[in-house]
């Protein structure tokens, strides 16, 4: 026992202990460290383990899923089979009758609407970097697999997905029950212990002071209570133990009441709150429920006063602790004041146009697209501002040129200072955000594209505006805005018109096209908006097959040769244009023309990209998120898309009809050229493959014509290209498609008879005319215009014999093994050509060190060699020429 327990004082502490022997306690057979003093033991049972280790297995697979880590998704999701497959032989199968817990279907639930929403999201897919869209499609393969034997349990557990899992309150209750049963165990246990003998107590010293021996009393009697209880324990570990009281069992029990009481407590609550006048406060700005006071009860109301408010008002718009629907709740009831009062036209249209401002704001990142809600207000609100000053244009102007000391609010004529063209043109662009952040897919695209009719008539309202006001600047910039909504869409009346079916005098899109355009390259003095005008002028002429006025506009503008240093809108607008220049050009029949317009697009294999119809997934360093994010913003809105296949289609055919009988014609010519690159390239990647089935893409389609064609089977080339599912893909979205088809069919006879000249000449010594027009169908007058201008061009060596009307072939031209041997010729005569140039150089090497003295010489030596060996390529070259 410790000498501080003991009752004596200091001076006898030494002789006690000396004097008597203290009876130690006896020492346990084992030691504990202190870490197991400090816990406690817990021994679970097997189902508790396994159940555990699925529990921290879908916590890793939820996390994973927040990140949108699909590679550690992939590996969790195999760890969750694994361990599952564990506790089904071990315990789900014994226990459980074989069902899955709940908290399992859980988690496979929310992985199959994980997988499938990260799925469907094309862009968020794209935008996933290559190891985890290689995991999101195996994790997709293997989840669909699994998941097989589990349909009947998610589909019971989609009927009542809000139950709780019983499972996770399966395991508290055993907790509880756990801690009272040991509780209950303990107190009996302690009869069981055996009693230990008593220390027998140190003698009170009498020599000590008073106040030394009153103290020592207290602790001696603290000692023998201590001593009492070191009796009841046979270690010190024992000792220390915590005991479960009674109270402790009572909390227990209390505290699993409350838990199921809980819920109840709740609902009664809300019903109270619903009866009650009082409301329950949420996290976040508090948002007031009656509207705020701006003046006092007793105030005069006055236009200054108003005035100053508005101003204290708008001072807050920006800073930081600034609430902005407060702020627009405030200015409301501004006008509603102003209003109530009449206090003046202008200071009411001052207040809503600074409502305006404040909707505008309500967004806090400029970048991103406004709210529906918070969409139609504003709209609501410009339409009541242009109700409020149109009647009145005459007394009102409203423009950035007022000074704030200089305007005019309570009489006419009034000055305000704002713009109208700027709230115009705000609004333009967040109606373009809004249909840029809808899927173009679903309903709600539609129903915002609705919303386009009403931006268009708020257009025409500021038109009206503007034009009472004359400002040339203004009203040029409107009128482009005008343009941008107009000059896309297709008006058939313009056709019906061309034939005759409407009066000339009916006003259609063209002409108002014609009238605004006119107006901005007259009045216009920047060159943007007068470039972006013709730009859609032409647009819009090709649009509605006026193939010449769009030609030569864009001939006449020379645009062209200065589009690079436009800025990139622009820039998309032209290669708009340049497509839709194409696509009038094949409807027309002008192929060469067609190709030349489309060629530059098509060449560069970034269509998509060109036209700002979506981004090409780049590799990770070529495009830094500040670049895509510039560039989505430059997205057009998808009812403005070219259709993509629609117009590789007409460029692959337009390239099919000039280079089948270009091929024909230069089939030995070792200087031919390639007039498309891109089709080429298709028809080459065709003849490498070992076996080709019937076509099923468009491209295939085209590469089985361009072969029909080369052999002159016109009517295969011609079903290839002109049949239900091209129909379907590519020719119904012609306007007046069975004219294309006709158009199409005309073509590919008169290209497939060219070329079926060039390859065949060789093999006739005459050929009837007759006999041709029945092969290809063709009108008798066309194909001897077809073969006249052949003849002309000198592209075929031949003459035409009215009286019996056939076409007499002149030997002129090499034959095939002529002309391998010419070739051959050629290729020697320009490998001695660069074998001399190299001798040349290697010879330099060999100057002496003394400079240029001997250089001359060598130089005359050399030239007399060189000319020895240009005599003898000259030699070679008539020897080739006599033995042909």
């Amino acid at each position: 026992m410790s000498r501080f327990f003991a009752t004596c004082s200091d001076s006898e502490s030494d002789t006690s202990s000396e004097e008597e022997q203290v009876i130690r306690q006896p020492t346990a057979n084992f030691t504990f460290s202190d870490d197991e003093e400090d816990t406690k033991r817990i021994v679970r049972s097997l189902k508790e383990k396994r159940y555990e280790e699925l529990t921290m297995t879908i916590k890793q697979i939820r996390n994973h899923k927040k990140i949108k880590d699909m590679s550690s998704l992939l590996t969790s999701f195999e760890e969750l089979t694994r361990a599952y497959t564990k506790a089904f032989n071990a315990v789900i199968l014994k226990e459980e009758n074989g069902i899955a817990p709940r908290f399992f279907v859980r988690c496979l639930v929310e992985m199959e609407d994980f997988i499938n929403d990260v799925w469907d999201d094309r862009v968020g897919r794209k935008n996933l970097s290559k190891n985890n869209s290689k995991s999101l499609a195996s994790l997709r393969q293997k989840f669909r697999k699994y998941v097989k034997d589990f349909e009947s349990d998610l589909a019971k557990f989609r009927e009542n997905p809000d139950l709780p899992d019983q499972e996770e309150d399966q395991k508290e209750d055993e907790d509880i029950d756990s801690d009272e049963s040991e509780s209950e165990d303990e107190a009996p246990a302690a009869s069981f212990k055996k009693t230990e003998e008593k220390i027998p107590k140190v003698p009170k010293g009498g020599d000590s002071d008073s106040d030394d021996s009153f103290d020592w009393g207290s602790d001696s009697e603290s000692s023998s209570s201590s001593s009492e209880d070191e009796g009841q324990y046979q270690s010190i570990r024992e000792r220390f133990l915590k005991k479960s009281t009674d109270k402790d069992d009572e909390e227990k029990k209390e505290k699993k009441k409350e838990r199921k009481e809980k819920p109840k407590k709740l609902k009664r609550e809300e019903e109270e709150e619903s009866d009650s006048e009082w409301q329950k406060v949420r996290r976040g700005v508090a948002i007031p429920s009656e509207k705020p006071k701006m003046f006092a009860k007793d105030a005069e109301i006055t236009p200054e006063a108003v005035l100053r408010k508005l101003t204290e008002v708008i001072a807050a718009r920006g800073k930081k602790r600034t609430d902005r629907r407060e702020q627009i709740e405030l200015l409301h009831e501004l006008l509603l004041i102003s209003e109530a009062h009449s206090l003046g036209l202008g200071l009411r249209v001052k207040i809503k146009m600074s409502i305006i401002s404040s909707i505008f704001d309500y967004n806090p990142k400029v970048s991103d697209a406004m709210k529906p809600e918070i969409w139609t207000k504003l709209l609501d609100c410009i339409v009541e501002l242009l109700d409020l000053i149109l009647p009145v244009k005459d007394t009102i102007f409203i423009g950035e040129s007022v000074a704030e000391d200089a305007e005019t609010l309570d009489k006419p004529t009034f000055r305000v200072r704002g713009c109208v063209l700027t709230i115009v043109e705000r609004l333009d662009e967040e109606f373009t955000k809004l249909l840029k952040e809808c899927d173009p897919h679903s309903n709600d695209y539609v129903q915002r594209l609705k919303d386009e009719k009403r931006v268009c008539e708020i257009i025409d309202k500021v038109q009206l505006f503007l034009e009472h006001q004359n400002i040339e600047a203004e009203v040029c910039r409107i009128y482009m805005r005008k343009i941008d909504h107009l000059y896309y869409k297709f008006d058939p009346l313009v056709l019906k018109q061309k034939k005759g079916e409407i009066l000339a005098s009916h006003k259609t899109n063209v002409q108002i096209m014609e009238n605004l355009c006119k107006y901005i390259y007259d009045k216009d003095s920047t060159d943007r908006l007068r470039t972006r005008a013709i730009l859609c002028h032409v647009y819009h002429h090709a649009l509605h097959d006026n193939w010449f006025q769009a030609r030569d506009l864009v001939l006449m503008s020379h645009l062209q040769e200065t589009i690079q240093h436009s800025d990139p809108a622009t820039q998309i607008l032209y290669n708009r244009t340049m497509a839709h220049i194409g696509l009038c050009a094949f409807r027309q029949g002008n192929i060469k023309d067609a190709h030349n317009c489309l060629v530059d697009l098509m060449m560069t294999g970034k269509v998509k990209e060109l036209l700002a119809q979506g981004l090409l997934p780049q590799r990770q360093h070529e495009r830094s998120k500040e670049q895509e994010k510039v560039e989505k913003q430059r997205q057009m809105p998808f009812h403005m898309h070219i259709n993509l296949e629609l117009l590789e289609c007409v460029y692959l055919v337009s390239a099919m009809l000039i280079e089948i009988p270009y091929m024909a014609a230069h089939e030995f010519d070792a200087r031919r050229r390639m007039i498309s690159k891109t089709f080429y390239q298709q028809l080459r990647s065709s003849e490498r493959q070992s076996l080709v089935g019937p076509p099923e893409s468009m491209r295939e389609h085209v590469v089985a014509a361009s072969k029909a064609m080369r052999n002159g089977n016109w009517s295969a080339s011609r079903n290839f290209i002109i049949n239900e599912k091209m129909n379907a893909k590519v020719w119904e979205l012609f306007y007046e498609s069975d004219r294309v088809r006709d158009m199409l069919e005309r073509l590919i006879k008169e290209e497939s008879l060219r070329t079926y000249l060039f390859t065949y000449s060789h093999v006739y010594n005459s050929i009837s005319m007759k006999t041709l027009s029945e092969m290809f169908e063709l009108p008798k007058s066309t194909t001897h215009s077809i073969i006249s201008k052949m003849i002309i061009n000198e592209e075929l060596m031949a003459s035409l014999d009215d009286p019996t009307q056939t076409v007499v072939m002149h030997r002129s031209e090499p034959s095939r093994l002529q002309s391998l041997a010419l070739q051959l010729a050629d290729k020697v005569n320009n490998f001695v050509d660069s074998n001399e140039r190299i001798f040349e150089m290697k010879q330099g090497n060999f100057f002496p060190r003394g400079g240029n003295q001997n250089q001359g010489q060598y130089r005359q030596n050399f030239g007399r060699q060189g000319g020895v060996g240009h005599g003898r390529q000259d030699w070679n070259r008539q020897d080739n020429h006599n033995n042909y």
